[in-house]
């Protein structure tokens, strides 16, 4: 089933033209590696689909609905952006999993937080530690267990393991094919890692200069 489509997307920054027509189609619980050469515009892609920006012309529909229609609070935790570097919140990794349900004015459901310490190999007792006494793997896949506690369809990833250590690496890349072949989760993640951009995935899609120049199915 087509989830995420994109016609003919421009995204012009002053007087330089990032993106230059994107069309591309992603089926529900598709697994997509995103490459190319930095700056070509990888980000500014991922961007335009986590609705932080706006496309200068063109279309993106999720759900077959224009993202432009969408709730903001919806579309948040319907697809959810982890950036390169992690940024933590307030002063714990309690702080970090409880904002999610805050901003929402939900209950936090410990339960969910539990799952997914266990699936990144985090001990529960790290909920009461400090972010400063994280380490940079442990930071990192903090972050993303706040992305995903609101269990979002799609999940947009750049270039997480570029910092990582292989064990760390490993751990997030077994997150992220249980969340595609167990949990029907709509996945795109930039990458630079030549074997990683194969690794894990079903298709594989090469940007250069704004534009879409290769597909791989694999």
């Amino acid at each position: 089933m087509l989830y995420i489509s994109c016609k003919d997307v421009v995204f012009t920054d002053g007087s330089n033209e990032v993106l230059k027509g994107i069309n591309l189609d992603i089926e529900q619980g598709e697994c997509v590696s995103i490459v190319g050469h930095s700056g070509s515009g990888k980000s500014t892609f991922l961007k335009l689909l986590s609705g932080l920006i706006s496309p200068t012309s063109g279309d993106i529909f999720v759900g077959a609905q224009s993202i432009d229609d969408y709730k903001p609070s919806l579309y948040r935790r319907k697809v959810s952006y982890c950036f390169q570097q992690p940024y933590l919140f307030g002063r714990t990794v309690r702080d970090n999993v409880e904002f999610p349900f805050q901003i929402h004015g939900k209950r936090v459901d410990w339960d969910r937080v539990h799952e997914l310490l266990d699936l990144f190999q985090m001990p529960h007792s790290y909920i009461d530690k400090l972010n400063v006494d994280l380490s940079g793997g442990e930071k990192q896949r903090l972050c993303l267990i706040r992305s995903l506690i609101n269990d979002p369809d799609v999940i947009l990833l750049d270039e997480v393991t570029s910092a990582l250590d292989a064990n760390n690496t490993l751990i997030v890349e077994s997150v992220l094919q249980h969340m595609h072949k167990e949990q029907d989760k709509t996945i795109l993640a930039i990458t630079h890692n030549e074997e990683q951009s194969r690794r894990y995935v079903n298709r594989r899609i090469t940007i250069e200069a704004g534009r879409i120049v290769n597909e791989e199915v694999l």
